[in-house]
């Protein structure tokens, strides 16, 4: 399989299958570094969607000014669904 997986929850599940695989210890030389491989491209294109989701997320705790949103109190909110708890 070199195809690109379409998804983060389908080449997560992709992952975790060649992880049995190759934990089952029953694939020759030549399947494990292929399974090996193809679970690194796995693992790299879950990790580049997950640092997307970090910057998205990043980017909805700024206000208009780029500056962290920040509660009544002056406390930087944690998540980008305290907008009740804003001072604005």
């Amino acid at each position: 399989m070199t195809t690109k997986p379409k998804d983060f929850e389908t080449a997560l599940k992709r992952l975790e299958e060649i992880v049995k695989e190759l934990e089952a210890g029953e694939l020759t030389l030549e399947q494990s570094l292929e399974r090996y491989e193809l679970g690194i491209r796995m693992a790299r294109f879950c990790q580049a969607k997950l640092d997307e989701a970090e910057k998205r997320i990043e980017m909805l705790q700024k206000n208009e000014e780029g500056e962290p949103r920040r509660d009544a109190s002056g406390q930087i909110l944690q998540t980008p669904f305290d907008f009740e708890k804003e001072d604005k």
